[in-house]
């Protein structure tokens, strides 16, 4: 078993409490993270594109301390109005995503690019359907990005306030993982990935994360394997999916192959053990104490 999986201590007394009924599910808030690519250099070490990742910080009631992409929830302010987009169109993107209805899927979209606005201070939209913003560094950009945080400006009405097209034809979705049942804060999350445009640069802005890196694919599940990085299982499982890719672009063509069936963990009873799994990823299999406290794993 890696050792640097997040496993929070309290799951086994949860996972006995949701096998008794004494436990109620609560619903899962949708949201969306975004894996952000940027190829390195002719004169680097290793071929290969890296990744942004955050680490949330250690005071955060989710996942404190683990690695973790951009993202956030969804917004219900960016499905009720139409938007500037280029790209596929909306119905394709809600056939893709899995929900029933357009405004759904622009809501989901829009909160991958926004997410990716606030954490890192990319933006994937332009003044036009094949341009993009170059530089989002001035303080007009810090004031409408620290607005959109504060919930105080939707996404919608900023790109219409400044006159731009959502860009979505530069996200690809890639997968979807539910948080387990008997975890108090529960998101219905979709995995996007996107390469870095040209003339922009992210930003350590992310009030979530206290420390910020572009890493290899490869390099973050080694120190993952290692103990040395503590992360989600979706965020393992979609690094160790990038890692054949050469460059960012030959992932995002790749997105469109990629299973977007939802995982979601199950635990059963196995005489005296509780078995956490997901579904199609045994490496994440834990073995718990049936009864009793302790977070013990196999």
């Amino acid at each position: 078993m890696s050792q640097g999986q997040w496993y929070p201590p309290e799951w086994p007394d949860r996972i006995r409490a949701l096998a008794a009924g004494e436990l109620t599910a609560v619903t899962p808030r949708r949201a969306a993270t975004v894996m952000l690519l940027r190829d390195r250099g002719p004169r680097a070490a290793s071929p290969g594109p890296v990744v942004h990742m955050l680490r949330r910080r250690t005071s955060m009631a989710f996942a404190g301390g683990a690695y973790a992409y951009p993202g956030g929830g969804v917004d219900p302010r960016d499905d009720d109005r139409l938007i500037g987009w280029a790209g596929p169109p909306l119905e394709q993107w809600a056939d893709r995503l899995g929900v029933a209805t357009v405004t759904e899927a622009q809501a989901v979209v829009c909160a991958a690019v926004r997410e990716t606005f606030e954490e890192a201070g990319v933006l994937l939209a332009g003044p036009t359907a094949t341009t993009v913003v170059g530089d989002t560094t001035g303080d007009d950009w810090e004031a409408d990005r620290e607005a959109l945080v504060a919930r105080d400006l939707s996404f919608a009405e900023f790109l219409d306030r400044r006159g731009l097209v959502l860009r979505s034809d530069l996200l690809g979705a890639w997968a979807r993982w539910i948080t387990p049942e008997f975890e108090p804060r529960r998101y219905d999350t979709w995995f996007f990935v996107a390469a870095l445009p040209e003339g922009q640069r992210t930003r350590d802005v992310s009030t979530e994360a206290d420390h910020t890196v572009w890493i290899a694919p490869a390099e973050a599940t080694r120190r993952y394997d290692a103990g040395e990085l503590l992360m989600m299982p979706p965020t393992v499982t979609t690094l160790r999916a990038l890692t054949p890719y050469g460059t960012a672009a030959e992932a995002l063509e790749a997105a469109d192959v990629q299973d977007m069936a939802p995982v979601l963990a199950q635990a059963r009873l196995e005489g005296d053990e509780l078995v956490l799994t997901w579904p199609g990823h045994d490496e994440f299999t834990k073995h718990v104490p049936a009864a009793g406290g302790g977070g013990g794993a196999a």
